[in-house]
């Protein structure tokens, strides 16, 4: 098994652990896997198309500009996310549907919870290198969140 305080001591040096700004509300306390990364605003029409595409072994880290206006994953798509075997999802943004998510097999992590949902437009991109929380995380790095934090590296660090 791992943590992220232990990946943190066996790899200083490759271990970048983001800003404590994330909320649990997920029902998988922890997760790793490998990052799928979305660039949306208040759209989260990429979210909910990569969520019905294969996600096994992978998290998908959603930046949402910081965005505390709508929410950019729900029930909904993280049911789709779970059916399709992703381990996790990380929003510089806002989830809903909390009471929802803390019952399903999949990782959640966000800045808040706001019931209102996004217009989809089909703006976002998918695969681009994204910047918050202090990280700068590119498409391929590897995510490992528990309840002490979040860390990404550019190489596999467990499993």
């Amino acid at each position: 098994m791992w943590n992220t305080p232990d990946l943190c001591d066996a790899h200083p040096e490759q271990a970048q652990v983001l800003e404590p700004l994330f909320r649990d509300f997920g029902g998988k306390p922890a997760f790793f896997g490998q990052v799928v990364t979305v660039h949306c605003y208040e759209d989260n029409s990429r979210v909910k198309e990569l969520a019905g595409t294969d996600g096994d072994g992978k998290v998908m880290v959603i930046d949402g500009g910081a965005s505390l206006r709508r929410a950019l994953i729900g029930d909904q798509i993280a049911l789709d996310a779970v059916n399709h075997g992703w381990q996790g999802v990380v929003i510089n943004g806002c989830a809903r549907d909390i009471h929802e998510l803390q019952r399903m097999p999949i990782g959640v992590r966000a800045l808040a919870s706001i019931p209102v949902k996004t217009e989809k437009k089909g703006l976002g991109d998918v695969d681009v290198p994204v910047t918050f929380a202090g990280q700068t995380i590119e498409p391929g790095m590897w995510l490992y969140a528990d309840e002490t934090g979040i860390v990404v590296s550019k190489e596999k660090l467990f499993g």
